[in-house]
This record gives structure tokens, C-alpha cells and sequence, in this order.
């Protein structure tokens, strides 16, 4: 067997960097506007900025002798089943699952919520193969198994389901399914086109629902009153934790499979409560840092593949 390590695995690294270090960014904002609000805010600076980039990467390969990465653009057109998958993914994997998250974290423990998002590589992996998009070995379950199990000492030892958290934390759970049909849903789209191209388009489709939803609430913020730093922290949110991230995560879709990107997902709570350590001051206990090691670990393992 080996364990190669690529530019990918990199990608992902900072992927997990960035959204882990989000979830005290938005904290912070929730303070000052709402979830839904600050998402939908969210959702429309990223996709102008994926419609923008998409729009530039087109006009780049029509020059001559340009070559444009995969990653940004692919010259297939669009079929009638492709247009199908996009609605039916911006429907799913923005729309439904952005709403299902927010609302659920508003009404759940943060625990909670990274216990059960952490489980989020095991309904990729199970959705995947069940559709015969990735096939799971022995070893990819039993790195998922140890990460799960890293999760829960990391977060999960005070998190206490049911009671008061229960509709909570259900809706998390539907988010995590909503993620996971988006994910292995978008991996024949990415086969054929860009991460940039499928990650943009459906955010754009999926942004619109979600905006009217949210619009009495943006009718009613005091824009006014909304000090700069939320500004800022909204700004980097969109470019980061949506434009930046959100393309590496589908470039290691399209590069490593659905099953093994998703297992990146496990590292996020990690960072999360490291950054809330040092910046919030939470306690890093002993408990923590073991299961942290298992998480990272169990994404090892993951990356093992039999030499052929």
C-alpha cells in the first residue's frame, strides 16, 4: 500500500483551515444581524463573484492557444439531464441545506451541531456507494470509524440529544443528508464540467429561493447600525468560506472522490475549537487533543490506496 500526498490534499488542508476558523467569524456577526439574513448576504457576494469568475474563465479559453485548468472550465456543453442536475442541486445543496443549517445551529448546541455535521463523511460514503459512484474499502471505513470516534471525544462527550435541542438538532441532521446528496449528486457534473462552473451555477439557482425568504428580514435590519467589523466578517465569509472554499472542495471531488473529500470534513471542529482556544479562550483539554490524533488519523487512512 501507499500514502501519497498531493496538491489536492493541500487544497483541502486550507479548505478546513478556513471553515473551521468561520465558525467563530460568524459568531461574532450573529451578534449583529441574524442567521438568515447574514447567510443570504452571504450567498449573494459569493455568487456574483462565481457568475463573475465563470464569466472570465469562458472568455480566457476563447483566446487563442489559451489552456485553462479543469478545475475553471471545460469546454462540453450542456445537456437537458445536466440542467435537470443543476436545479435540482442548487435546490438541495444551497438552498435546503444552507436554510436547514442555520436554523438548526440557532436552535442547537454548538456541540450538537459539530457531533452530528462530523458524521458527514459516513452519509457521503454510504449515499456514494450506494449509487455506485465510489467503491469503499475496508480500510476507507475503518479510517471514517476512528474520525467519527475522534469527533466525539473532541465534541461530542457534552453534547446531550433530545429535550429542548431536539428540533435542533434534527434539522442539522437533515442539513448533513442535504450536503450528501449534493456532493455525490455533483460528481457526474464535475466529471464533465468545471468545479468552478457547477459550484457557481448552483449557488447562484439555490441563492435565489433562500434571498426571499430571508427577504422580510433584510427589509427590516438597521443597516445603519451594523458595525464595520460585521461588515468585513461578511466579506471574508462570502470569499472565503463560500468562493474559495466551496471550489477546493469540489476540485477534490473531482480529483480524489466524493468519499475521501468528505473525510476532510472531520478535521473542521478541530480547527474550530483550537481557534475558539485561542481567540475565545475555550478550554483544550487532554480529552480533546486524543481525539483530535484520531480524527487525523482516520483521514490517513483514508488516503491509503493498494499500489497496483
Amino acid at each position: 500500500m501507499t500514502s501519497r500526498v498531493t496538491a489536492v490534499d493541500g487544497l483541502l488542508v486550507l479548505m478546513v483551515v478556513i471553515w473551521g476558523v468561520n465558525y467563530s467569524v460568524i459568531k461574532r456577526a450573529f451578534a449583529e444581524i441574524p442567521p438568515h439574513p447574514f447567510n443570504a448576504l452571504r450567498l449573494m457576494i459569493a455568487s456574483a463573484v462565481f457568475l463573475a469568475a465563470i464569466r472570465v474563465a469562458r472568455r480566457r479559453a476563447r483566446v487563442a492557444g489559451a489552456q485553462l485548468s479543469s478545475a475553471l472550465y471545460t469546454p462540453h456543453q450542456l445537456t437537458r439531464r445536466d440542467r435537470v442536475d443543476l436545479v435540482w442541486l442548487a435546490l438541495i445543496g444551497h438552498f435546503a441545506y444552507q436554510f436547514c443549517f442555520a436554523s438548526g445551529v440557532a436552535l442547537t448546541s454548538v456541540s450538537n451541531a459539530a457531533l452530528i455535521i462530523g458524521a458527514s463523511p459516513v452519509a457521503v460514503a454510504v449515499i456514494s456507494t450506494a449509487v455506485g459512484r465510489d467503491r469503499i474499502s475496508r480500510l476507507h471505513w475503518t479510517g471514517a470509524a476512528i474520525s467519527i470516534t475522534g469527533i466525539y471525544f473532541v465534541v461530542g462527550r457534552g453534547a446531550s440529544f433530545g429535550g429542548p435541542t431536539l428540533n435542533g438538532d434534527l434539522l442539522v441532521i437533515v442539513s448533513v443528508v442535504c450536503w450528501a446528496l449534493y456532493t455525490v449528486g455533483a460528481s457526474r457534473l464535475i466529471a464533465r464540467h468545471s468545479p468552478l462552473y457547477v459550484t457557481g451555477t448552483t449557488m447562484a439557482i439555490g441563492t435565489l429561493p433562500y434571498v426571499l425568504i430571508a427577504l422580510p428580514q433584510l427589509l427590516r435590519l438597521r443597516w445603519a447600525e451594523i458595525p464595520v467589523d460585521i461588515w468585513v466578517a461578511l466579506l471574508l465569509s462570502a470569499l472565503l468560506a463560500l468562493n474559495v472554499a466551496y471550489l477546493i472542495w469540489y476540485i477534490g471531488v473531482q480529483r480524489i472522490g466524493p468519499s475521501r473529500t468528505s473525510v476532510y470534513s472531520n478535521v473542521v471542529p478541530i480547527v474550530a475549537m483550537a481557534v475558539a482556544s485561542v481567540w475565545l479562550g475555550e478550554p483544550l483539554t487532554r480529552t480533546r487533543i486524543i481525539g483530535a490524533a484520531a480524527v487525523l488519523t482516520g483521514v490517513a487512512l483514508t488516503r491509503v490506496r493498494r499500489r497496483t
